[in-house]
């Protein structure tokens, strides 16, 4: 099938392109790229010469390389019922996301090439958008014993990680770090001493005290980044900090940075756009670990969004059955359904002035995918043609009841957001959606 995207302001960092332009698609990939510079009778020329074409009127739109979220939860398998490779890869195409990385958290664990093939399977049996799994560090994600990290590689995983765990364990982290290093593949840190953290809820601060309930304290991460950060200059790794979410990681992922360390970090929409405050009343919805924190932490982050420090926003997508989440606060789990709302949350980092658009789809689309070493997140003639077309402007209100995910888990619920994406096309197939209509 052929498309052409007319009329549309490309923004692709990988190219440094940021202009209006056109697409053409076939056979799902991108076949050539016409800048508004370039020739115009060259464009009208070709454009004419293209039988059976669909065309998309892009006019007033942006369009953009597909996302890339490099830290996802899609369940399966075992926990069918809070999520599904089916479900989730919508939810995801939904929110502008054309390539996902589930973490390993499934039953049976993704700690071997046996579960890893299978998730590739079913993602391309059943999936909606391409799926790269994320491995286990350890067995069963216990923190004790390297999972068969070569096996999953040659079947497909993309990175490690015990995320929802730490690897508390300094040796094995090392030697997970050491051994890593010879597949050129990241190690995703879940930083969180458990000691500290000790069952915590949400976090540490005069609001838990308020409120009766278990603080997680921001030390707990941060000491784990500290240490982390000591053995990757130690082994040469390639370290990767997952869901950032306070000050005092932020400066040490910055000072590891000016020392010149192989390192990255993401953070995620929830950590730069509400705090602490959003679990009054005991709102499950906004139980997550690491727990939402202060305005000075939100402060930080955004500027270490801005300055580089923090290289990727990823959605961390904890879909839960409500069930789970209609609970007393101390047993809800943790987790916050992100795929959906992701994107139009970040976008207000645009409309409010602090970033470019075009950062904004270099930390969630170029850069995850030069972290994973997958051929997403750019526009460039003979790559896949993943592409996310937003309308900036477009106004919608979050209904989380209409979400494609099984998990309705979002603190988000009725908020106004200001844009969206209108179209997706995952390699040459398109979506279109009337979800963000007023």
């Amino acid at each position: 099938m052929k498309i052409l995207i007319q009329n549309g302001h490309i923004v692709d960092p990988s190219q440094s392109k940021d202009g209006l332009g056109n697409i053409l698609i076939e056979d799902g990939r991108i076949k050539e790229v016409w800048m508004q510079d370039d020739s115009h009778e060259k464009i009208i020329k070709k454009m004419k010469s293209i039988p059976e074409i669909r065309t998309i009127d892009a006019s007033g739109l942006f369009v953009l390389p597909g996302l890339v979220d490099m830290h996802t939860h899609l369940r399966e398998p075992g926990y069918e019922y809070k999520e599904t490779i089916k479900t989730g890869t919508l939810a995801a195409i939904k929110g502008g996301f054309t390539s996902v990385c589930p973490m390993p958290n499934t039953n049976p664990t993704n700690d071997s090439d046996v579960v890893t093939s299978y998730i590739i399977k079913k993602s391309l049996q059943e999936g909606f958008c391409s799926v790269f799994p994320v491995g286990a560090i350890t067995k069963n994600s216990k923190g004790e014993e390297l999972a068969e990290i070569g096996l999953m590689v040659d079947a497909g995983a993309v990175a490690f990680s015990d995320d929802g765990r730490p690897v508390m364990n300094s040796l094995v982290m090392r030697r997970a770090l050491e051994y890593c290093k010879s597949f050129n593949v990241a190690i995703i840190s879940h930083a969180e001493d458990l000691n500290l953290s000790d069952s915590g809820v949400m976090n540490e601060g005069s609001l838990s005290t308020s409120l009766g309930m278990r603080g997680i304290p921001s030390a707990a991460e941060e000491i784990i980044i500290a240490r982390d950060i000591i053995l990757a200059e130690r082994t040469g790794g390639r370290l990767h900090i997952a869901h950032v979410s306070t000050e005092g990681s932020v400066r040490l992922i910055k000072q590891a940075k000016n020392n010149g360390l192989n390192i990255t970090a993401e953070t995620c929409p929830h950590y730069f756009t509400i705090t602490e405050n959003a679990v009054k009343g005991f709102n499950t919805n906004a139980k997550v670990n690491p727990p939402l924190r202060t305005l000075k932490d939100i402060d930080a982050i955004k500027q270490g969004i801005i300055d580089g420090t923090i290289d990727v926003i990823a959605t961390d997508h904890a879909p839960h059955h409500k069930d789970e989440k209609n609970q007393e606060f101390d047993k809800s789990p943790f987790g916050i359904s992100g795929l959906e709302t992701a994107l139009s949350l970040s976008l207000k980092l645009v409309h409010d002035g602090i970033m470019t658009l075009s950062k904004i789809v270099e930390k969630m689309a170029y850069v995850p995918a030069r972290i994973l070493n997958i051929n997403k997140g750019t526009l460039k003639v003979g790559s896949d043609a993943d592409i996310t077309i937003i309308d900036l402007n477009k106004e919608w209100k979050v209904d989380a009841l209409s979400f494609a995910s099984l998990g309705k888990n979002t603190p988000f619920d009725g908020w106004e957001l200001k844009g969206a994406p209108i179209i997706t096309i995952c390699n040459g197939r398109v979506f279109e959606f009337d979800y963000f209509k007023k």
